[in-house]
């Protein structure tokens, strides 16, 4: 729609004085415009609106005479072009609203998503832009558990949503490698994994020898003594200290890939902490030289000046370095490699004030340095927080071995999907088995039960914290996963049973009913809910995009006709039947679209 681009042209043309003063700004700008159109509370009031009442005083002019003005020349501007038979404006008070006519809309929507198929919704606006995403970053040594969740899927799909865009997105794993806690774990495994009957082929093993370190630790502080000293020696380079910390990682990563492998996330680049020791001391040779450092009861800090933040330290007493260094040091490396356009970090709240330090100190070290602009990552770089995953009221802690295993859980939503699925779709087993024994129907069952569990993070904005429900979790009915996916199995469904290809000399005049033009304007609000989520960065806003949709389209399907009967989607009326398909083949497209964004798979069937 180019209300935006002639709204603003029509601005210019009626207020020539304050747009030569103002400039290409404000309602003088067809994307200030776009920014600040909304949707009326009142569908009757029109499909969108202007309000005006702010540029009352830029304008000289009173907001129902600014309305009035303005929607007169839209119109009219209007008049000859292609828009007008989709788009008409009115004046009510200060608001310029925008009506759209129903045939019109439904052939430039559905036309828009049959044309373009997947690609609806995507743009360029990204081209030659690198976008960083870092998730997941799982510690090695430890299980990946349920409160690894979140932000493994929530980076995933933010990958995903950014490259919609066209930006050059690379997702980042970086791995928790390195650090004090693993001189305990060295310790834990020399002095207990005899005694424990342990080996290092099992990440639970691992896990049982930290928790015993920290409870023993709590009789004997000696243990924390010889678990410094024990990094020490790991990072001297001492060869049994490396060969342990080496098994311990291997023994993880093997973990790791089969849960993201379950998950369907993937990254571009698998690094970790321990890749940045040689990084460390460039750094802290640029701060020094800024005269940005100072010994404070013999540790290396930065003081950042700043009454809500502590100092940043980057070397203890003994002169080892902390995870705030290597993130540091992190931060320079990307940026000298990727000159991103963003960097996004998706870590919990927890560590809100360790990011706002490591950015304070690039951003005083750019300033200290006088690099131009440019050359600054300042700003680029940015936390994107989320709420903790509870059980009950309690959060989870791996040191005191409260932790849940993913893959647990995973396992057992796949179980219960499996149920549901012998429950209501006993026909789908019998075919399945008939063919090659159970077929593609377990496949279908972890697809169902992996998207519940996802969809229970993806459905919540992502500062909220999370209550894992197991009830809530794996529930099949109402606003979850699962519904969303059989609705498309559903759609794919009524597409395979009409039979009829869907070719654009459809009769869009007869898709003009209420429950048809619901669907259709949140089939058209679609590419802006994407664009939103990418802003926002929270792909909760497609999840709730696509309920909407889906429950729209539900009562098109659930519709009774005239004598009360089941107005059915396929019937004998060939053109009501080809539009119709053309409506369901839309929606399966942006629900299918939807899905994979948020790291969801759609089935055909279920």
């Amino acid at each position: 729609m180019q209300f935006s681009a002639t709204a603003a042209l029509a601005f210019r043309e009626l207020y020539p004085e304050a747009y030569q003063a103002t400039g290409d700004s404000q309602v003088f700008a067809a994307s200030d415009i776009a920014a600040m159109i909304e949707k009326p509370k009142d569908a009757s009031m029109g499909r969108f609106a202007l309000p005006v009442f702010r540029f009352s005083k830029l304008l000289g002019a009173k907001p129902p005479e600014i309305a009035s003005s303005v929607s007169g020349k839209v119109n009219n501007l209007l008049a000859d072009s292609a828009e007008a038979a989709l788009i008409s404006t009115e004046s009510i008070a200060g608001f310029i609203n925008i009506r759209t006519e129903p045939k019109a809309q439904a052939q430039e929507t559905i036309g828009r998503i049959l044309e373009q198929r997947e690609k609806y919704g995507a743009d360029n606006s990204g081209r030659d832009q690198t976008v960083l995403v870092e998730y997941s970053s799982v510690n090695i040594a430890r299980p990946f558990g349920v409160g690894h969740l979140r932000t493994t899927i929530l980076g995933n799909s933010l990958r995903r949503v950014f490259g919609k865009f066209g930006y050059n997105v690379v997702g980042i794993n970086f791995l928790g490698d390195w650090g004090t806690q693993f001189g305990k774990m060295i310790v834990a495994y020399q002095k207990y994994a005899g005694e424990e009957n342990t080996n290092k082929e099992d990440v639970k093993d691992l896990v049982r020898l930290y928790v015993r370190f920290h409870e023993e630790a709590e009789k004997d502080d000696s243990l924390n003594d010889q678990a410094r000293k024990a990094f020490q020696l790991l990072e001297q380079g001492d060869a049994e200290m490396l060969h342990l910390w080496e098994q311990f990682k291997n023994v993880s990563l093997k973990e790791f890939h089969r849960i993201y492998e379950i998950l369907g996330v993937e990254f571009d680049v698998i690094t970790g902490e321990a890749a940045l020791n040689d990084k460390m001391e460039p750094v802290i040779e640029r701060l020094k030289k800024a005269n940005l450092t100072s010994i404070s009861d013999g540790a290396l800090i930065v003081d950042l000046k700043d009454d809500q933040l502590p100092p940043a330290l980057l070397k203890k007493q003994d002169g080892a370095t902390l995870y705030a260094t290597r993130d540091i040091a992190g931060l320079a490396e990307r940026w000298e490699k990727y000159h991103f356009a963003e960097s996004l970090y998706v870590v919990g709240s927890s560590q809100a004030d360790h990011f706002k330090q490591a950015f304070k100190v690039m951003a005083m070290l750019e300033e200290a340095e006088g690099l131009p602009e440019e050359d600054r990552m300042t700003g680029k770089v940015k936390h994107i927080l989320f709420g903790w995953v509870k059980f009950g009221d309690k959060t989870l802690s791996t040191r005191a071995g409260k932790i849940i295993f993913l893959e647990d859980v995973l396992i057992r939503a796949t179980e219960l999907a499996m149920e549901k699925v012998a429950e209501k779709s006993p026909e789908l087993i019998e075919q399945s088995t008939q063919k090659s024994g159970l077929g593609d129907y377990p496949k279908i069952a972890e697809d169902i039960g992996v998207g519940a569990v996802i969809f229970s993070q993806m459905s919540v904005r992502r500062q909220k914290d999370v209550s894992f429900i197991w009830e809530e979790v794996l529930s099949f009915e109402g606003e979850s996963g699962p519904y969303l996916q059989y609705t498309h199995a559903r759609l794919s469904s009524l597409l395979k049973n009409g039979g009829l290809e869907i070719t654009p000399d459809i009769d869009f005049s007869l898709l003009v009913g209420d429950e048809e033009q619901r669907v259709i304007e949140l089939l058209d609000d679609y590419p802006q809910v994407l664009k939103d989520a990418a802003r926002d960065y929270e792909p909760y806003l497609i999840t709730a995009q696509l309920l909407k949709i889906a429950a729209a389209f539900n009562k098109v399907y659930q519709r009774k006709d005239e004598t009360g009967r089941s107005d059915k989607i396929i019937s004998d009326d060939l053109p009501r039947t080809r539009a119709r398909l053309a409506l369901v083949s839309a929606v399966r497209t942006v629900i299918a679209d939807g899905l994979y964004l948020l790291g969801l798979k759609a089935p055909e069937k279920m």
